[in-house]
C-alpha cells in the first residue's frame, strides 16, 4: 500500500537525488523494475551496471539520471525510508504506484502529484483517510500543501 504524507516531514530524505549518488549499488540497474522506469522517465536504456544510454544526453553514468528516477529507485530499494517524491514529476506517479503494488512504501509530497485516473489504494498519513480516486486525494492533499 501507498502512504503519503503531504507537507513538511522532518524524517523525510528531502534530496533524494544526492541520497542516491552516494548510497545506489550498481546491481540496481539490473533490476527490471528499474530499466523500465529509466526507460519511461528518462527514455534511457541500461547498458550496464555504470552506463545509461539516453536521447538527450547520450552515455551517462547512474548518477547522471533524472531526480525523478532516482527518487523512484530509492523507493523502490529502500521502502522502509521515506523519501520527498515531490522530486518526481507527474510522470512518475504511476511508477510510485506499480511500487506500492508489491511493497508498503511511505513518500512524503508537498505539492499535488497527478496520479490521473488509475486505480489508487492511498493512506493518508495526515488525517489516516484512505483514498481510491485522484479528485478525493487532491481535495485532502489541498488541506495540507
Amino acid at each position: 500500500m501507498l502512504s503519503i504524507y503531504f507537507g513538511d516531514m522532518p524524517q523525510a530524505i528531502y534530496n533524494t537525488s544526492n541520497y542516491f549518488n552516494n548510497i545506489y549499488l550498481d546491481d540496481w540497474l539490473n533490476d527490471p523494475l528499474d530499466r523500465r522506469m529509466i526507460k519511461a522517465v528518462d527514455k534511457g536504456e541500461v547498458l550496464g551496471p555504470n552506463a545509461v544510454h539516453t536521447k538527450a544526453l547520450g552515455v551517462i553514468p547512474p548518477t547522471k539520471l533524472s531526480g525523478g528516477v532516482k527518487t523512484l529507485m530509492l523507493i523502490h530499494h529502500l521502502p522502509e525510508q521515506v523519501f520527498n517524491a515531490s522530486n518526481c514529476g507527474d510522470n512518475c506517479a504511476r511508477w510510485i504506484l506499480e511500487i506500492a503494488k508489491k511493497q508498503d512504501v511511505t513518500i512524503n509530497l508537498r505539492h499535488i502529484m497527478d496520479f490521473g485516473d488509475r486505480k489508487m489504494n492511498v493512506r493518508i498519513l495526515n488525517n489516516g483517510q484512505v483514498v481510491d480516486n485522484m479528485g478525493d486525494l487532491a481535495e485532502i492533499a489541498a488541506r495540507y500543501v
